[in-house]
């Protein structure tokens, strides 16, 4: 039997191994990172995620002395990008640098997701937020808003639609909701392989954040009817905001953010999240994004994770009214 002596010399064994240990444990987390960090992105090169993890990439290896490299995961509605940092080390290492698509929308979408957002991972910082645009091959017919709604009203599930995402399906659907029409969805693996089933005609219109589409709208490949933003977007001052484009009421943005397995260390997750915030509210961050027609979000892992929460739930409400049906 242990008696009152011995459980106080246990107690305070215990003690002194904890505040001997303390400095260890503060050590890891001043000398992380001390190798090479990994950003998985679950979309392909050139979309508005893949862009804003670049740019946080090399930030943070001047920040840090340590390599950062971005590895593209596409496809499987981002269940691919999902899974490869789920199942990867949870040491800080790798991280997540997903969309609404992947935190948020994926959960009005599917009846059984095969990860949950909010708590497999841990949020680290914002990114970016980007509006929507509508656009149509260079050739198409359809001039204005107005002249695609009139065609899809006249003939209902004919036009098509590319969507790179979960987040632009919902998109596209909330559209076809607001403006009384039906078109028909064709999945893409991400905004820049939509876009260009756009500029080849092969599909009929499709929804993109700016910071993908604009280059591809200045150079003349697509038509840009439209920006989904309540104001017009200063790197595509010429095309109308929804709302002056006669659909009143319709808004859509994109936005980025990163984390990290729940399952890592705290004291690594906030290293972390230190670091991208802090890159965040650089001048230069925001410079970077406005030149794209993109806005930097520079809230921390708490403000993350509010938004993110409050997201899930828009997106949930505007699947029902669409009427769009789970997966």
């Amino acid at each position: 039997m242990i008696n009152k002596s011995h459980r106080r010399l246990m107690f305070s064994a215990a003690v002194v191994c904890g505040a001997a240990l303390l400095p260890a444990l503060q050590a890891v987390a001043q000398d992380f990172p001390s190798r090479p960090i990994k950003f998985v992105v679950p979309f392909p090169p050139g979309s508005g995620t893949d862009t804003s993890a670049r740019f946080f990439g090399k930030k943070l290896s001047e920040l840090t002395g340590q390599p950062v490299v971005v590895e593209n995961r596409p496809g499987g509605n981002g269940f691919i990008g999902v899974q490869n940092v789920l199942s990867a080390p949870a040491d800080g290492y790798t991280v997540f640098v997903g969309s609404n698509s992947t935190l948020a929308v994926n959960v009005a979408l599917f009846k059984k997701l095969p990860y949950n957002p909010q708590t497999d991972f841990a949020p680290l910082s914002m990114m970016m937020r980007a509006p929507a645009v509508l656009a149509v091959p260079p050739a198409s017919p359809y001039k204005s808003v107005s002249d695609l709604v009139k065609a899809a009203k006249a003939q209902p599930g004919k036009l098509n639609y590319a969507s790179g995402s979960a987040g632009y399906q919902l998109m596209a659907e909330l559209f076809n909701d607001i403006a009384g029409v039906s078109t028909v969805h064709v999945p893409y693996k991400g905004a820049s392989e939509a876009l260009a089933g756009v500029a080849t005609g092969t599909v009929d219109l499709t929804f993109a954040d700016i910071t993908a589409a604009q280059g591809l709208i200045k150079g003349g490949k697509v038509r840009a009817l439209a920006v989904a933003s309540e104001r017009r977007a200063p790197a595509l001052p010429e095309v109308p905001t929804t709302a002056e484009a006669g659909l009143p009421g319709y808004q859509a943005y994109v936005w980025v953010g990163a984390m990290v397995s729940a399952k890592t260390p705290k004291a690594e997750t906030e290293k972390l999240s230190s670091l991208l915030t802090q890159i965040a509210r650089l001048p230069e961050t925001r410079e970077f994004y406005e030149r794209q027609g993109a806005e930097v979000m520079s809230g921390g892992a708490e403000e993350m994770r509010r938004f993110q929460a409050t997201e899930i739930e828009l997106w949930k409400q505007i699947a029902v009214k669409a009427k769009v049906e789970q997966q």
